[in-house]
């Protein structure tokens, strides 16, 4: 125990000593949220579109003036078609609507009545916009004008009720689901430094020639980063919760120990690509590439993991931050669900055991290695002595 705590000691002394640990563990986390918060937006945008309106009838220019009233667009005017295709190719525009000569005439009749839609199809999300966006306010127009007796109505009225986040904010999924992304970084960059760091500086072999053990040095690396991991983790708690208003809806404690499960499975992996490499700058690149992009990628946080491939929808299987973007995200939008706490809080302990034994493992290995490689170099001190 003396010996652990030593070891304890001695890391909490080099992170305070080495700025870097408390940039990443709290800088870091900042400016990403920071980022997720004003610099990602999944709601709606406005987008400025393009109006021809060919058809005469006074009634219609009540549909155009729709579109300069809508909040969502930004109009346009146009008198014909050349200018129209100019705009979207320079993208001063991001769409059009044209109203054909024969529009109030059909609807007149109760005919169908066509409206062209134009979208700039190199930027899909915003292609999607103009599309529901003009077709709603067509719609809206039409319950409003005098051909709304003539049309037929459909027969069932669909009643629309948004739970868990009735304002359809981005944010409040975003930001929870970016303390994942943040505790990944922090638990896996950390510790891919650390053991690399004792064998650049010389410090390992120190440790060697004591009577330090495998699980000495793996505990001595734990423990530290874990209460620095944790720390960090209630500091992205407050900004999200105090600072930015997202609303929690779960229980503290539990979050704190699945949290802390998901830590434990992520200095698991940082440990282990610090010990099999020994280099800092390698070590670095290899867990930004293991632990940021996965976990931003196949998390489910961006992309829905249904709407993968059948590979990376297993493949997302093996990654820590799946379990913990669903678990989050669940106990600060709907109040926390026992069977994705008690699922998703399984699997992150049987991954966190498995990466622990393969860095008490590797440890092992390499202290055995270590001590052979020295009784090796004293025989031949001695034979070349004698």
């Amino acid at each position: 125990m003396k010996i652990l705590l030593a070891l304890i000691k001695k890391e909490i002394k080099q992170i305070l000593r080495d700025p870097s640990s408390i940039i990443i563990a709290f800088v870091l986390p900042f400016i990403s949220i920071m980022i997720y918060m004003y610099g990602i937006n999944l709601d709606s945008v406005k987008v400025t579109m393009g109006i021809k309106n060919d058809d005469p009838n006074p009634e219609v220019a009540t549909l155009v003036k729709s579109f300069g009233h809508s909040k969502y667009v930004n109009s346009i005017y146009f008198d014909n078609i050349k200018d129209i295709e100019t705009a979207v190719i320079r993208s001063k525009i991001k769409g059009a609507v044209i109203i054909p000569n024969d529009f109030s005439t059909k609807l007149a009749r109760g005919q169908n009545a066509d409206l062209l839609i134009i979208t700039d199809g190199s930027e899909v999300n915003t292609a999607n916009y103009v599309q529901s966006y003009a077709m709603s306010i067509a719609n809206s127009w039409l319950t409003t004008s005098k051909y709304a007796g003539s049309v037929k109505r459909p027969i069932i009225n669909a009643e629309v009720r948004t739970w868990y986040n009735p304002d359809l904010n981005s944010h409040y999924f975003i930001l929870p689901g970016s303390i994942a992304i943040t505790m990944t970084l922090i638990g896996i960059l950390l510790t891919s430094l650390v053991v690399a760091r004792e064998w650049e500086r010389g410090t390992m072999e120190a440790m060697l020639s004591t009577s330090v053990k495998a699980i000495h040095i793996v505990l001595g690396k734990y423990i530290p980063y874990f209460i620095l991991g944790m720390l960090s983790l209630i500091f992205n708690i407050f900004l999200c919760v105090v600072i930015f208003q997202i609303p929690f809806r779960g229980s503290y404690v539990i979050l704190f120990i699945v949290s802390a499960l998901f830590l434990f499975t992520c200095l698991g992996i940082g440990l282990n690509i610090s010990s099999l490499l020994k280099n800092q700058f390698l070590a670095s690149m290899v867990a930004m590439s293991v632990g940021f992009m996965p976990a931003l990628m196949l998390s489910g946080l961006m992309f829905p993991i249904n709407s993968m491939p059948v590979f990376f929808q297993y493949l997302t299987r093996i990654l820590p931050p799946r379990y913990y973007v669903s678990f989050v995200e669940s106990e600060f939008m709907a109040g926390g669900v026992n069977s994705i706490r008690l699922e998703n809080g399984i699997y992150l302990t049987l991954l966190g055991l498995l990466f622990f034994a393969a860095v008490y493992k590797n440890t092992s290995l390499r202290l055995e290695k270590s001590a052979s490689g020295r009784l090796k170099k004293e025989a031949a001190e001695r034979r070349v002595s004698d």
